[in-house]
Order: C-alpha cells, then sequence, then structure tokens
C-alpha cells in the first residue's frame, strides 16, 4: 500500500528537479576549486563520461529486473565480453598470428559447436544418457587436437609485443555492436542453462557464470593478452596530441581562455559524451517504446505473476530468455564503449564489486523499472562513488582531529578512502528506507 501510495503522489516534476541538481553538481565539479571540488571541467566530463556508461549498463539490467524480475549477478562476465569486441574488430591483424594457427583455431571453435548441435540432436532422439556422453567425449578430443596447437603457435608469436590473434582492423564504433551481439550470444548460452532455475539459484549460476567468463579473458592469451592486456585501442574521435599540435585549435581554446593542454582534454571528453549520449539516448527511445507496447505489458505481467501469466498461454521461459538477452545485448554494448574509452582491455580490471554489485546500487537507488530513474541512479552513484574517495579523507581529517596523534589516529587517516563503501551502503539504507521504489519510481 505504502509503495502505491508512493507512486501516485510522485511529483511530475520530481525527475526534472532531481536530474538538474545532478547537473548542478557537475558544473560545481568544473567551477569550483575547494576540497569538495576539483574546479576542472577535465575532471567533471571524464565522470560524466564513465558516469554515462554506467547508465547504458544500468539500463540493461533494469531490462532484465524490472520488466521481468531476473536477478543476474553475473553483469561483470558481460561487461567483459563486450569489451572483448574492439580488441577483435578494431585492432590491425596481429602479423603472422593468422597463419601460425587461425585457420586450425577456427575450425576447432566450428568442431566444439558442432559437438555441443550434435549431442543436442542425439539426445532428442536416443533420449540416453550414455550417447550424448559418448559425442561430448569424442568432441572434446577433436576439438582440443585442433585447438591445443592453434593456441600454442599463436602465443608464441611474438609473444613480447602481441602473442594474440589479433583484429580485422575495421571502425571501432562497429565493434560496439559487435561487442552487444557477442554479450547476446553468452546470454543465449547462459539463458538456456540457467532460466529454469528459481531466481535465488539464477543469482548463484549467474554470479558464477560471470566469473567463468572474466578468469578465461584473464588465462586465454590468444584471445585479448590474458593478464599483459592490449593497449592503444583505436579511437572514434581526436588524440590531444594532434589537437595541440593543430594551429588552428590552439586560437579556438585561447579565445575561450583555456591552455591548449587542457581544452584538447576538454575537446576530446565533450566528443566522447556526445556519442555516449547518441548511444544512450538511442537505448532509451527503443526501450520506452518496448516498454509501453504490448510486449511490455505482457513483460511486467511475467514479472508480477509468472502462474497468471502461465495459465493465460504465455510462454515464461522463453520471454525470460528474450528479455535476458536484450539487456545483456545493452550490457555488452557498454562494456565495448568502456574499453574504447579506456583505450585499454585490461581483464584484471574486472571486479564484482564496480561491475556488478555498484550497478545493482544504481538500478536500486535510480528506481527499478523506470529508464530513467536507472539513467539518473547510474550517474548520480557514481559521481558520489568518485567523489568518495575525495570527501571521505577530509571527513574523517575533521572527525579525528580533535585526537592526539598515535596508531588509532593514523590507523583511521589511512583507512579514509574506503569511506566510499560506507557512504554506499548509507545511500542505499537512506533509500530504500524513504524511498524504497527509488528516486524516480516506476509508473
Amino acid at each position: 500500500m505504502s509503495s502505491n501510495r508512493q507512486a501516485a503522489s510522485a511529483s511530475p516534476w520530481r525527475a526534472p528537479v532531481l536530474f538538474a541538481i545532478l547537473a548542478i553538481l557537475f558544473v560545481l565539479e568544473g567551477t569550483v576549486r575547494n576540497g569538495m571540488f576539483s574546479g576542472s571541467w577535465n575532471t567533471s566530463l571524464a565522470i560524466l563520461n564513465m558516469g554515462l556508461i554506467s547508465a547504458i549498463t544500468a539500463l540493461g539490467v533494469n531490462m532484465q529486473w524490472g520488466y521481468a524480475g531476473l536477478f543476474n549477478t553475473g553483469v561483470v562476465g558481460f561487461l567483459a565480453i563486450g569489451g572483448l569486441a574492439p580488441v577483435l574488430v578494431s585492432l590491425p591483424p596481429v602479423e603472422g598470428a593468422w597463419s601460425a594457427g587461425g585457420p586450425r583455431l577456427i575450425l576447432s571453435l566450428l568442431v566444439g559447436l558442432g559437438t555441443l548441435a550434435l549431442a543436442k540432436i542425439v539426445y532428442a532422439r536416443t533420449r540416453r544418457a550414455w550417447s550424448v556422453a559418448l559425442v561430448l567425449l569424442v568432441g572434446l578430443v577433436a576439438y582440443r587436437w585442433l585447438f591445443d596447437p592453434a593456441v600454442t603457435a599463436i602465443e608464441a608469436n611474438d609473444s613480447a609485443r602481441t602473442g594474440n590473434i589479433g583484429g580485422l582492423g575495421l571502425p571501432v564504433l562497429l565493434s560496439w555492436l559487435v561487442g552487444g551481439a557477442f554479450a547476446a550470444a553468452a546470454a543465449w548460452a547462459v539463458g538456456k542453462v540457467a532460466l529454469g532455475l528459481r531466481s535465488d539459484y539464477l543469482a548463484i549460476a549467474t554470479l558464477g557464470i560471470g566469473e567463468i567468463i572474466v578468469a578465461v579473458l584473464r588465462n586465454e592469451d590468444w584471445l585479448a593478452r590474458g593478464v599483459k592486456n592490449v593497449a592503444a585501442i583505436p579511437r572514434p574521435v581526436p588524440y590531444e596530441t594532434d589537437l595541440q599540435q593543430n594551429p588552428a585549435f590552439a586560437d579556438f581554446a585561447a579565445r575561450w581562455g583555456f591552455g591548449v593542454a587542457e581544452a584538447s582534454g576538454i575537446w576530446v571528453k565533450l566528443c566522447y559524451m556526445s556519442l555516449f549520449l547518441v548511444v544512450l539516448l538511442a537505448i532509451i527511445l527503443l526501450a520506452q517504446l518496448a516498454l509501453n507496447s504490448p510486449w511490455g505489458r505482457m513483460m511486467r505481467a511475467i514479472r508480477d505473476n509468472e502462474t497468471a501469466a502461465e495459465a493465460m498461454g504465455k510462454d515464461v521461459t522463453a520471454r525470460h530468455l528474450q528479455i535476458f538477452v536484450l539487456g545483456s545485448a545493452v550490457i555488452g554494448i557498454a562494456g565495448a564503449m568502456m574499453i574504447t574509452l579506456d583505450g585499454l582491455m585490461a581483464p584484471t580490471s574486472f571486479n564484482p564489486l564496480r561491475y556488478t554489485f555498484l550497478i545493482w546500487v544504481m538500478v536500486i537507488v535510480g528506481g527499478s523499472g523506470n529508464n530513467w530513474g536507472s539513467v539518473l541512479g547510474a550517474v548520480l552513484i557514481w559521481f558520489l562513488w568518485i567523489k568518495a574517495e575525495v570527501w571521505g579523507p577530509n571527513l574523517i581529517g575533521v572527525l579525528v582531529g580533535p585526537l592526539p596523534d598515535g596508531d588509532i589516529k593514523a590507523h583511521l587517516l589511512g583507512s579514509a578512502p574506503h569511506m566510499r563503501f560506507i557512504a554506499m551502503g548509507l545511500v542505499l539504507l537512506l533509500v530504500l528506507r524513504f524511498a524504497p521504489r527509488g528516486l524516480v519510481p516506476e509508473k
């Protein structure tokens, strides 16, 4: 009853006012220099760009949870597999890698997929576990016979500088769509196995699958160099050094009162922001159209009462698979965008705290089931996550000021950067207490 009253009493001005307050925070970050704000537009825009990518990720999670009630705790895995796309699509081919083991590698992957397809056909016709096991065993032997020598040859090819298969040299913007396709394919495979589970078991399964995906990227050097990382991901925007060497840009920066180095950083971040906004708004438009369509009403009906939806003839498992794939595709696009922004593919940087649970905090704080709420929550939480690392030491410094110098004071000051974890927990508790449906609740 209280949640209904909250939704009914939510002012139509709530979302615009909250977005305006959020915009003011970014303006203060760019213009005011004190203990709370940096006074740097480069810093403000850098936070905003990562906030926009987080917003796209939150939209994907909101589709799964807010539309269908699917509890996906493997977000980090779908982000990581989406981030693989810029490496395989936009980087130039590695000289000698394809000839060393490329055809054999492709053949091994085809054998692996063929084995799975054949096992499914055999099981459908015979319903005998031993025959399926025999097909899988023979297929595994054939797969490893082809795969292992190919990987060894590729990783031995100029291992100090490359040691991976390389890319196709295509435009990096194309890799964003491919990243979504990679994540969607992985989600389809995961969903065929896990979506029959109850919600709590689905959460456990997706958590493990997300970690498996990240572990594969860390250990398969032929794919993206593993822990050795892949740098120099191509950009869809200009490089700062090119802008700084352009006399016309130097004159432009001087007219606005900026140094050429600062102006080049701002310009590049504005270019990224424009691209990210286009993608974000396009996804929101499509998501809103889908949510307000008969399909969207069906998904919410399934979310609210699966038993009743099944009684009405709806294929709940198929619809769950559909929304799981769509949401994961959006997450994969965000992963490809993030790697493009960073210019670096570092599998060791994918950790569940940042790329799963913080995303869930964003969705819950913003308002699950509401696309604009997810965007608001994502950008707000990311801003607070970054600034808490600065504000935490300042707050702790004020609180421990009266204490005498010693081990306790030094320990508290040294632990101050971890205030961000306390801050996120406090924000989540306050929102759940005073706005349990989020800052911008579902209509």
